[in-house]
């Protein structure tokens, strides 16, 4: 689980601590007004890429998640099923602004139908609270090599062929503070895929002609102050005969002789595997979503 640091790089690289400055105010993205353990906030969304405009210099809380991984194909028999996406990571913390910041918002792993699926791309606070690393990675459908998920801070997806998911992986860094992910699941030789780790749950094996399920994702409510919000689930592995489900419902699902199911949009969760054909195409990721929010 990420951790909340006390000193934080400033825009101005001067170093802050959180106590010594009052909040600051800013807008863009979509504005509302929250509580939070009975303090009052405003929560600036950021769905797409945009401008964090800030008017009065000062402290800003910040929880931001890259896109999530796509999944694979089947390898190509009536058995087999393509190896799941994996959850993005993400990043939270306070930091110091006084100057206008790009929320940049990483987009999902495109769903593929040869060996690897994609990583998401990485989410950033202007040059700080930056993901550098990217989203979910997926295995291999090759039944004859242990997966290897493609570079990038992830929880890895399942392997559509061997037995072995690949373990947790960080191939990137992030200058804060950050969260990459749980492991995958384990595929079936020649059967089933694996299903791609969440955020705090590893990806589950597949069993028998089920695909394996993904991980649990990430809930945001103690950060957002609403009821229950999820992120950052893994997708479900394809199956031969049925599709493992998407992690905590935001994960992709798994495909049972169909393409996998993507993951919905900002929600940083991995797609699903594709099932029973080498024609079908696993699910992509989800992008990515920044938070920002500052005392009132």
């Amino acid at each position: 689980m990420a951790a909340r640091l006390m000193g934080y790089v400033s825009a101005s690289n001067t170093p802050t601590i959180v106590g010594a400055f009052p909040y600051g105010v800013a807008t863009g993205g979509t504005s509302s007004s929250i509580t939070v353990g009975g303090q009052a906030y405003t929560l600036l969304t950021f769905t797409s890429t945009g401008t964090l405009t800030v008017s009065s210099s000062g402290l800003f809380d910040y929880l931001i998640f890259s896109g999530g991984g796509g999944a694979l194909n089947a390898p190509g028999n009536n058995n087999r099923g393509g190896g799941a996406g994996g959850a993005g990571s993400f990043a939270t913390g306070t930091i110091y602004l006084s100057a206008n910041q790009t929320i940049t918002i990483g987009a999902g792993g495109a769903g593929n139908s040869v060996s690897y699926g994609s990583r998401g791309s990485a989410t950033a606070l202007g040059l700080f609270a930056a993901i550098m690393g990217g989203g979910g990675c997926s295995g291999s459908t090759d039944g004859n090599q242990i997966a290897n998920g493609n570079a990038g801070a992830c929880g890895a997806g399942g392997n559509g062929g061997a037995t072995g998911g690949v373990t947790d992986h960080i191939g990137g860094l992030t200058l804060l503070t950050s969260d990459f992910g749980k492991s995958g699941g384990d595929g079936i030789r020649n059967g089933p895929g694996g299903g791609g780790g969440g955020i705090t749950g590893a990806g589950g094996n597949a069993v028998s002609s089920t695909g394996g399920a993904g991980g649990a994702g990430y809930d945001v409510s103690t950060f957002i102050g609403s009821g229950s919000a999820l992120y950052k689930g893994g997708g479900g592995g394809g199956g031969g005969v049925t599709g493992g489900a998407g992690g905590s419902s935001v994960g992709g699902n798994g495909g049972s002789n169909t393409n996998g199911t993507s993951a919905s949009a900002n929600t940083a969760s991995g797609g699903g595997g594709a099932g029973s054909s080498a024609i079908l195409t696993g699910g992509a990721g989800g992008s990515g979503i920044a938070y920002i929010r500052f005392k009132v």
